[in-house]
């Protein structure tokens, strides 16, 4: 990190402008995003974290969300490819461990759902690229569960609506992204 980035606000400001600048595409047309929504504003989070020092940026304004909030946690991770980066990213700038959650179990060797550090009786970071409704952020949750893990926080870079607010909330699971739509100025997804 440059020497303009020694405060959280500062990382916060850099992180957001290089989403903005590599990751953030507005289309001709709609396209259908992983929540099945459309959009015509797409964001690349993991296109916009692909340089090193940008990644290790977004790790360390994930880890000052976490201060901020005085929330501690062992270890960090989340779906795969969403979470990938960041389990990888605040595992080494935090000296957390990391994992990951599959989709489907490997079919072969231990045959499981969640790969790398153990969870069980482990307090856990929760994190995504990018959440529309937080629902895929919950299948990881109820593996993470099954494993012996507790979710203290969920993050991601942005909330592209207000419903993961209403989603963890309701899962009793206390969620603050980095940024929302309204700080890429754009519109939320389904208002548009």
């Amino acid at each position: 990190m440059s020497q303009d980035q020694n405060t959280p606000a500062e990382r916060k400001r850099a992180l957001l402008s290089i989403l903005k600048s590599k990751g953030l595409l507005e289309l001709d047309e709609p396209v259908t995003l992983s929540s099945g929504a459309r959009s015509r504003f797409f964001l690349d989070g993991k296109k916009a974290l692909a340089q090193g020092h940008d990644l290790a940026l977004a790790s360390q304004c994930l880890l000052d969300l976490a201060n901020e909030l005085d929330v501690h946690f062992d270890a960090v991770g989340g779906l795969t490819l969403g979470a990938d980066q960041f389990a990888h990213g605040v595992a080494v700038v935090g000296d957390k461990e990391w994992f990951v959650v599959r989709k489907q179990p490997k079919g072969r060797g231990t045959d499981r759902y969640v790969e790398g550090a153990s969870l069980s009786g482990k307090r856990v970071l929760l994190v995504d690229d990018v959440i529309t409704t937080g629902d895929s952020s919950l299948v990881a949750k109820q593996r993470i569960d099954a494993e012996g893990g507790t979710v203290v926080l969920a993050s991601t870079l942005v909330a592209r609506s207000d419903q993961p607010a209403q989603t963890f909330a309701a899962a009793k699971v206390l969620f603050r992204p980095l940024f929302t739509y309204t700080d890429l100025r754009i519109p939320a997804v389904g208002t548009e």
